[in-house]
C-alpha cells in the first residue's frame, strides 16, 4: 500500500519567523549577486562608446569620429596676429620680404638683461661674451662665426638678428626650438647694445661718470693686462675646421639658393582708415 505522505522522519522542520526572514534575506543577495554578475558580463567596458583617432563612428551621420573644425576659428596662443612679431619681416611694395630696425615691443631693462642671459647660454659659445666671432668652440676647430661688430652686421636692422636666429644663417643652425619669439627680440635687442658697447667713445659716456680702461679693471682683478687686449685666434687648435663648401653655405654668408625668395606675409596691423 502507497502512503499519501512524507516519512516524519524525512520532514523539513518548520522555521520560525527569525529563520524566515533570514532566509528572504539570503535569497535577495543572491539574487542581487546574479544580476550583478550578469551586468558584468557586458561589453561595455571593453567597447566603450569613445571616439579614437583616425577611425569612423556612427554617432555622427557621415561617419566620421574626428569632427571638422569650424571655420575661422583659431587654436589659443596660435592667433600670431602680429605676423612682424613672429617673423621679423614685412612684405615690401615688390613683393619681397623686408626687415626692419624697429622692435616690436619696448625695450626696458628688464628685457635687455634677459637677452644677455639667453646671448650667454646659445651664443658665446660661437661669437663670444662680446660678439667679436671668436668663441669657444671657434678657438677649437668650429667654422668661423661672424663678428657682430664689423661693418655689415653693424648696418643690419634689428630685425635681421631675430630672422637668422629663427632660421638660421650659414653654418649656423636655427634656435627656434630653443628660444621663444620674445626671447629672440630679446637676444637681438641686447645684441643692438653690446654693439653700441663695444664702439662706445669717451664722448658717450654721461657727464660726471668715471670712466676706467679694461686695463685697470683687469688690474683690479688680479688678471693679467693682455686679458683687456683684443682676442685672435689661435694659430694651431686641436682640430681644423673643413673647408667651405658652397653648396652647403659657407660662413657668414647665407644658404645656398635664391637668397631673397618672394612669400607673401599678412600685414602686422591693419591699415588705417583715411579720415573723410
Amino acid at each position: 500500500m502507497q502512503a499519501n505522505h512524507l516519512n516524519p522522519q524525512w520532514q523539513l522542520p518548520s522555521l520560525t519567523d527569525g529563520g524566515k526572514r533570514l532566509a528572504r534575506r539570503v535569497t535577495m543577495t543572491a539574487a542581487m549577486a546574479l544580476a550583478l554578475l550578469a551586468a558584468g558580463c557586458r561589453q561595455d567596458m571593453h567597447n566603450q562608446p569613445k571616439m579614437i583617432p583616425q577611425r569612423g563612428s556612427d554617432m555622427f551621420a557621415d561617419q566620421r569620429g574626428a569632427r571638422p573644425q569650424v571655420l575661422n576659428t583659431v587654436a589659443r596662443g596660435q592667433l600670431h596676429a602680429d605676423s612682424y612679431f613672429y617673423t621679423g619681416v614685412v612684405q615690401g611694395a615688390n613683393g619681397y620680404r623686408e626687415e626692419r630696425d624697429l622692435m616690436p615691443f619696448p625695450v626696458t631693462m628688464e628685457v635687455l638683461k634677459r637677452g644677455q642671459e639667453r646671448f650667454n647660454i646659445y651664443c658665446t659659445p660661437c661669437h663670444s661674451r662680446v660678439g667679436n666671432g671668436l668663441g669657444e668652440i671657434v678657438q677649437r676647430g668650429y667654422k668661423p662665426a661672424a663678428n657682430l661688430h664689423d661693418q655689415v652686421r653693424m648696418a643690419q636692422p634689428v630685425s635681421h638678428y631675430f630672422y637668422v636666429i629663427t632660421h638660421g644663417y650659414g653654418a649656423m643652425p636655427d634656435y627656434s626650438s630653443q628660444l621663444t619669439p620674445a626671447d629672440r627680440w630679446a637676444v637681438a635687442a641686447y645684441i643692438r647694445a653690446l654693439q653700441l658697447s663695444q664702439a662706445a667713445t669717451a664722448q658717450d659716456v654721461p657727464a660726471g661718470t668715471q670712466v676706467k680702461a679694461l686695463s685697470e679693471e683687469a688690474a683690479e682683478q688680479d688678471l693679467p693686462a693682455s686679458y683687456a687686449q683684443p682676442w685672435t685666434l689661435p694659430a694651431a687648435t686641436l682640430a681644423q675646421a673643413l673647408p667651405s663648401d658652397a653648396k652647403q653655405g659657407t660662413p657668414a654668408m647665407a644658404p645656398a639658393g635664391n637668397p631673397n625668395p618672394k612669400i607673401v606675409i599678412p600685414p602686422s596691423k591693419p591699415a588705417p582708415v583715411a579720415a573723410k
